[in-house]
């Protein structure tokens, strides 16, 4: 068990004694260094050899001072010798090392001098005997009080996982798989991370594989069993004559060894993966990190990806801190020069407790357990006014018990359990840092509880045992699932948990966990709140009608807190990135709200304080955007463009266009040019045979056309639908026509989110509008003006729905609901309409340049954009005479017009619902 940090200074003052006047090589060095090493409490027998014979090339064998296999090479010389040269000396043995014994620090010294080198860290750091107690820092990898830099992403965590991938595939490929497999991998990772990190006494695991074990492999697996086996055995149940390299092990408990597994067989390959894994500095992992890696070591087709799809702390924290953890901060900040109410508040974070219902590798429990230690250590230290206290064990009160999960998948369960573990180990030594006592929690006598699962068919309060306990915080990251990929399971969770609900049919996976931790806080009736990252979906489109609907209606949640749209990435190889939310809510109001703004989903956050939050993230009443067949304003009707369902046969491309021309001269007459969002924006030509209200005696001219019709109508009548079938009664006509008789303006479906502006533009009545276009018929510049205006774009932002990160132009809830400028004057509208018609002659300078080109941020024409920013200035004069600052104030200016425009037509709606049903 390492020694105390006091002890240990102890024991280097009287090194520095009795080793200040030695001078020579040969008669001491090796006392030298044993005592060395007992100053950190190890025995140097164990994990060091002297004189280790290793060949050099071309210069025959040479004998390596002293060699700790994978961690450490000392090369010593008589006082006063070159210790330069002495580290050429020690650089020349690597090559007749092995992978897994090439050590991470070499260490040159002459009694007097020493020179300390970390090859991974690429660091060189000297000093001599009498500031050897200044520099014990550099001696961390012997002390046991390494210091951990929490980043999003180590190199150590990717090497890590890749050789623990390695043996996977090695084991899998000879028959040990499933549950076995991946307990035993599990039951690894914490040998190799307790070998590294004073959970075992120093580096007893790596010797137990490096020399008790044969090269072939061949009784490897007999070890590692004997080994899982003493692992669950207490001291005193032990065989007495078990054999030494055994008995050095602890006993762990916790339940990761109890469960009893077939043996596995290793060969020479297999055990040297084994070692290159011990090889590595496994106290540097992060669990939060190197779960979710660790996960995907089981799925070759994720490790291709490896690293690609972890959550990063980076983004944990931006949950976690503005649900509990800045609030608990300042209440201890407050508490902290009183000692009552100090206690008071240590009590109360022992008693918290935490759920994860969508747990994966435990990623958001990990650092919230973290943090939550960290925040103890501080309250420590305050109660001892930073004194060094004794007896330490005694006033840690935070545990791994007040932390629970659920997960879908038993192996990350499994994880998450462990990983649990190594954070609170590292933990522990933290608080030996800090107050220089070591601090160890062995047997593992306490541990998280995760569920193996459903959450959305599990009882979470019946993970609770103890009688009138409730969770205070919930909290997670649940599957992303879109309505049209959920599977035949995740349907019946879906319509499980929102029977009852009308449209809930179209709501993403995620919803689900909305809807039942608003449930739990309802039931409990208690001060807990919630944080869940989504997909963007629940704060846009028609889902935010749906969901917040039945939440705000049924079960009374408020908005605490909201990060809005940013992507979720990482900086790992393949990075992975979706667009997410946080949205923070409880039953309880809240004083201190704030909205996270983002400048675009890649930048930094920005807190804004805010009254009240709504369910599209900005402050305002807590209102939602519904589903209306007609405009809230007196503004022209909007429709979509018709739908073709003929298989193809009739719209062409460019090419079949001049084919069928060239062939056929008499279906010229029936061409029609054809535009969704994608041949607009893109100036692709594209073309259909439009057919409504052609003669039967002019088809009958064209033999081209009349073979397609027929193609059509095969194409109709072996359709699965109904609906379908009966169009093959037309099948020269479209399946869904809805073309305007005037000319009309044309609005993208779909559109890149990276504009600014979507490109609308005006159109012939002769150019036919596909069904993912569009169409305002007898649109005036007036409307085009406000649609193509900054002011339109943020409430599209907002409130429309997403194809992945793309805008989604919905007729019915985006347009239908758009609060247009209340009761502009003639002047305003002429203003408006000059700037627009300005606009389109920007555009009209550059005929052969698409939209996408004139739009792009990059290449947009300075002539366009200052049209634009002129007809924006328009635009907003209409609405009110100050300026908007920003985008987030006009989005709030629309809710207010939106919610004016509104309530009258909320009372009407209900009155026509009521008397339809009396009718």
């Amino acid at each position: 068990m390492p020694l105390s940090l006091n002890e240990i200074r102890t024991r280097a003052f009287n090194f520095i004694n009795e080793w200040k006047d030695e001078t020579n090589e040969d008669a001491e060095a090796k006392s030298f260094w044993d005592q060395f090493f007992q100053i950190f409490g190890i025995s140097r027998r164990r994990i060091a050899t002297f004189e280790e014979a290793v060949a050099r090339e071309g210069r025959g064998k040479g004998f390596i001072d002293l060699l700790w296999k994978g961690t450490l090479l000392i090369e010593h010389k008589s006082r006063g010798k070159d210790l330069e040269r002495a580290f050429t000396q020690a650089k020349d043995y690597f090559p007749g090392l092995k992978d897994h014994e090439l050590p991470r620090y070499i260490i040159v010294c002459d009694f007097y001098n020493f020179r300390i080198y970390d090859l991974d860290e690429g660091t060189d750091k000297s000093f001599t005997l009498d500031k050897l107690v200044d520099n014990l820092d550099l001696f961390d990898f012997l002390s046991g009080y390494k210091r951990h830099i929490f980043k999003d992403q180590a190199p150590i965590n990717i090497k890590a996982a890749e050789q623990m991938g390695k043996l996977h595939d090695a084991l899998k490929e000879i028959g040990y798989s499933g549950h076995q497999l991946e307990l035993y991998l599990v039951r690894l990772l914490f040998c190799l991370f307790a070998d590294d990190t004073n959970i075992f006494e120093k580096g007893v695991f790596y010797e137990l594989l490096d020399s008790r074990t044969a090269e072939d492999g061949s009784d490897l697996a007999q070890w590692i069993a004997q080994l899982f086996e003493v692992l669950n055995t207490p001291q005193e149940n032990r065989l007495k004559n078990l054999d030494e390299s055994l008995a050095a092990f602890p006993y762990v408990n916790g339940k990761l060894f109890e469960e009893q597994l077939r043996m596995a067989a290793f060969d020479s390959k297999m055990r040297k993966i084994l070692l290159d894994c011990c090889a590595l500095d496994w106290s540097s992992i992060s669990p939060a990190i190197f779960g979710s890696l660790f996960q995907s070591v089981m799925d070759e087709k994720a490790r291709r990806n490896l690293g690609a799809h972890y959550t990063s702390e980076k983004n944990i924290l931006k949950l976690i801190k503005p649900l509990f953890l800045d609030e608990l901060y300042e209440e201890f900040n407050k508490v902290k020069t009183n000692a009552r109410q100090l206690d008071a508040f240590h009590t109360k974070l022992s008693t918290l407790r935490f759920l994860d219902p969508a747990c994966g590798c435990g990623n958001f429990l990990i650092i919230a357990y973290r943090e939550l230690r960290l925040l103890e250590i501080e309250v420590i230290k305050a109660k001892f006014k930073n004194q060094m206290a004794t007896n330490i064990d005694a006033y840690i009160n935070v545990n791994v018990d007040q932390f629970y999960g659920i997960e879908y998948e038993e192996f990350p369960a499994q994880i998450a359990q462990v990983a649990m573990w190594l954070i609170d180990h590292q933990m522990n030594i933290k608080v030996s840092e800090a107050f220089g006592e070591y601090f160890v929690r062995l047997p593992l006598r306490k541990s998280a509880t995760i569920a193996h699962g459903n959450a959305l068919r599990i009882d979470w309060q019946s993970l609770i045992k103890e009688e009138g306990v409730y969770y205070n915080y919930i909290l997670g990251n649940p599957p992303f699932v879109g309505k049209h990929l959920q599977n035949a399971v995740q349907k019946d969770d879906m319509e499980l948990i929102f029977s009852g609900v009308k449209n809930a049919g179209v709501l993403d996976y995620v919803a689900a966990w909305y809807l039942l931790a608003a449930k739990y806080m309802a039931n409990i009736n208690s001060d807990c709140s919630t944080a869940f990252v989504s997909t963007n979906s629940v704060a846009q489109g028609e889902q935010v009608g749906i969901l917040w609907g039945e939440l705000f209606s049924q079960q009374h949640v408020k908005i605490q807190f909201a990060h809005q749209t940013f992507k979720w990435s990482n900086e790992a190889r393949g990075n992975a990135g979706v667009h997410v939310v946080i949205v923070g809510f409880a039953l309880k109001e809240r004083a201190n709200k704030f909205i996270f703004t983002y400048e675009d989903p890649a930048s930094e956050p920005n807190a804004i304080p805010a009254k009240n939050i709504n369910p599209y993230l900005v402050e305002g009443k807590d209102l939602i955007v519904i589903s209306r067949k007609q405009p809230i304003c007196n503004v022209p009707s909007i429709n979509y463009g018709s739908m073709a369902n003929d298989g193809g046969h009739l719209i062409l491309s460019e090419e079949e266009r001049v084919e069928m021309e060239k062939n056929d001269p008499a279906s010229k007459a029936f061409i029609r040019p054809f535009l969704g969002s994608h041949e607009f924006i893109n100036n692709v030509q594209r073309w259909c045979l439009w057919l409504k209200d052609v003669l039967p005696s002019e088809l009958k001219k064209s033999n081209a056309t009349l073979k397609r019709i027929s193609m059509v109508k095969d194409y109709r009548l072996k359709s699965t639908r109904a609906a379908t079938r009966k169009l093959a009664d037309f099948p020269f006509l479209f399946g869904e026509i809805r073309q305007p008789e005037t000319n009309y303006l044309l609005i993208p479906g779909v559109s890149s989110e990276n504009r600014k502006y979507i490109p609308i533009g005006f159109l012939s009545k002769d150019v036919i509008a596909s069904d993912l276009a569009r169409t305002v018929p007898n649109a005036s510049l007036f409307s085009f003006g406000v649609l193509t205006s900054v002011m339109h774009m943020a409430w599209v932002k907002y409130v429309c729905g997403r194809l992945e990160s793309r805008f989604r132009y919905s007729n019915n809830i985006v347009y239908n609901n758009f609060p247009w400028p209340e009761n502009p004057s003639e002047k305003q509208k002429e203003a408006v309409e000059k700037a627009a018609q300005e606009v389109l002659d920007a555009r009209a300078q550059f005929p052969n340049a698409s939209l996408a080109d004139l739009y792009d941020p990059n290449t947009m024409p300075p002539a366009l954009v200052k049209a634009h920013q002129a007809l924006d200035k328009a635009v907003d004069l209409c609405y009110r005479s100050q300026p908007f600052p920003n985008e987030t104030k006009r989005i709030e200016y629309l809710f207010e017009l939106y919610d004016k425009y509104t309530a009258g037509l909320f009372t009407e709606e209900k009155k026509t619902k009521k008397k339809k049903t009396t009718t």
